[in-house]
Order: structure tokens, then C-alpha cells, then sequence
């Protein structure tokens, strides 16, 4: 095979690998803080290897663009915009992430929201991507109220994963994690929802431990074996969805959980 065909052959595979694209997700630090400390709120992005289900860094995502969010939604509704206040913590323009600092003023569960909406460089195709990740301020590390509500808020993203059950209190190993997909606001049924614990590898095609189809209602529940990080993570394309620069729309949704060894609110 000469130089030229092997050149074009690894730009077609390189291409058909960069169209997968990449889910950009959201996470904290940690799930429970105490009013008035310091969140570390970090924009990343990945997940593009084992079709999307590798729960790793490739790339670095960009708050450039007009259309990209980065926010903290407080339990009163306001919203804190972080897109300012975030540093870039690469040493390459591909490398590393975003960060930023936040101090809630006030007890109760905050949502992380993260959004952006482009046509890609690599391929004719639109990238919608959301993300979530919930935090609880407590005015007490010791007594930790397990009443957070507003984690099952819809914010109309065109594809979102909903928490049907809190995902910061309760939470531990046990805890039963269900949650609506929506697709243009309406339930996703059949679809498949991955959760990935940070560190695993997922079997190829469908895992039947770690991943779950959406019912009836587009819901999918699932039951954390052990504390960790887990991305749950949804997908679809939608070939229909064209434009005048665009031959097809790609959609993502995640919600990073952080699951503690020991539930923070529970009864020794």
C-alpha cells in the first residue's frame, strides 16, 4: 500500500471516529457542603471511546461560544452564570478542563447545568449536548437534612435526563437511582441510559449490568453497587434534523452522580 492510500485511510478512519463526537459533563468535588464553603464546579469533556461509554477525559471543552452555559441553579431558582469566572486548567488548546469556584449562600440542593449547541468543524452535523450534576448545602456536616427538594426540575434541553429520586440525599451504596429521558420535551421509550462508574470498562454493545432501556414513560432505574463517580449518560441522533449547514443532529445528555461510601444523611 503506498504513502498516499495510507494517508487516506487513516484521515477516513480518523473522520468516522471524530463524528461519534464527545458528551461534556459536569461534576463537583463532592455532593455535600456546608453553607458558605467553596464548590469546585469543573466542565469536561469525553467519553468517546466503547461508543460514548468510557466515562474519560479527550479534549477540553470551549465556553467560547455565545451559545455555550455554564450555571449554578440555587433551591431558590436563581441562577449564578460561572461562564466568567471559569479557568482553563490545560496546558494545551485539547488538554485538560474548565473550573470554577462557588459558595452557596444558602442550605438546600443546587443543580450544576451545562449546555451548548454547534455545528462541528470535522462533519456536517449539529452537537447538542446537556449536563447535570446536584449538590446540597447543609448548615451542618453532622445533620445533614435528607428533605432537598427541586432535583426533578425540567429545564428544557432538547434531550435531558430528569431525576425521578434525589441523587445527593439520600445516597450510598443501595441507593436506587430512577430517571425520565426526554426527547423535544416528550419520553424516550426503548432508549438505551448507561451508567458508568468512573474506573470500569462497559461490555461491548449493550452492558447488562450497568446500562438500562427506558420504558413506557421513558424511565430507567438503576442501583449503585459501591461509592464512586457515575456518569449516566443518553444519546440520539436524529437524521431528520437538518439545516443549511447541518445534514443531521447528534444529541447528548449526562447527570454526574457522586455516590459516597457513607450516606450522608442516614443513621449510623
Amino acid at each position: 500500500m503506498n504513502a498516499g492510500l495510507i494517508a487516506g485511510v487513516v484521515g477516513v478512519l480518523a473522520v468516522a471516529a471524530a463524528t461519534r463526537g464527545h458528551d461534556t459533563w459536569v461534576q463537583t468535588n463532592t455532593n455535600v457542603y456546608r453553607v458558605g464553603d467553596v464548590v469546585h464546579v469543573d466542565l469536561l469533556l469525553g467519553n468517546h471511546g466503547n461508543e460514548h461509554r468510557d466515562f474519560k477525559m479527550a479534549g477540553k471543552p470551549s465556553l467560547a461560544d455565545p451559545k455555550a452555559t455554564l450555571e449554578v441553579v440555587g433551591p431558590d431558582g436563581k441562577r449564578t452564570d460561572l461562564k466568567a469566572a471559569a479557568t482553563d486548567q490545560g496546558l494545551g488548546p485539547k488538554e485538560g478542563f474548565q473550573t470554577a469556584r462557588f459558595s452557596p449562600g444558602a442550605a438546600g440542593l443546587y443543580t450544576v447545568v451545562s449546555t451548548s449547541d454547534k455545528v462541528v468543524d470535522y462533519a456536517p452535523k449539529r452537537s447538542v449536548k446537556s449536563a447535570k450534576a446536584f449538590f446540597v448545602a447543609s448548615k451542618s456536616l453532622d445533620k445533614v437534612p435528607e428533605g432537598n427538594p427541586g432535583f426533578d426540575k425540567e429545564y428544557g434541553h432538547a434531550l435531558e435526563l430528569v431525576p425521578l429520586t434525589n441523587p445527593v440525599t439520600p445516597m450510598g451504596p443501595g441507593t436506587k437511582m430512577k430517571v425520565k429521558l426526554l426527547y423535544k420535551g416528550k419520553p424516550m421509550t426503548g432508549a438505551a441510559v448507561s451508567f458508568i462508574p468512573r474506573g470500569v470498562k462497559l461490555a461491548e454493545e449493550f452492558d447488562e449490568k450497568y446500562e438500562r432501556k427506558t420504558d413506557v414513560d421513558g424511565v430507567a432505574s438503576f442501583e449503585f453497587p459501591d461509592g464512586n463517580y457515575y456518569l449516566v449518560v443518553a444519546h440520539h441522533e436524529d437524521a431528520a434534523d437538518k439545516g443549511e449547514k447541518h445534514e443531521s443532529t447528534k444529541y447528548s445528555a449526562t447527570v454526574c452522580v457522586y455516590v459516597p461510601a457513607l450516606c450522608p444523611c442516614c443513621a449510623e
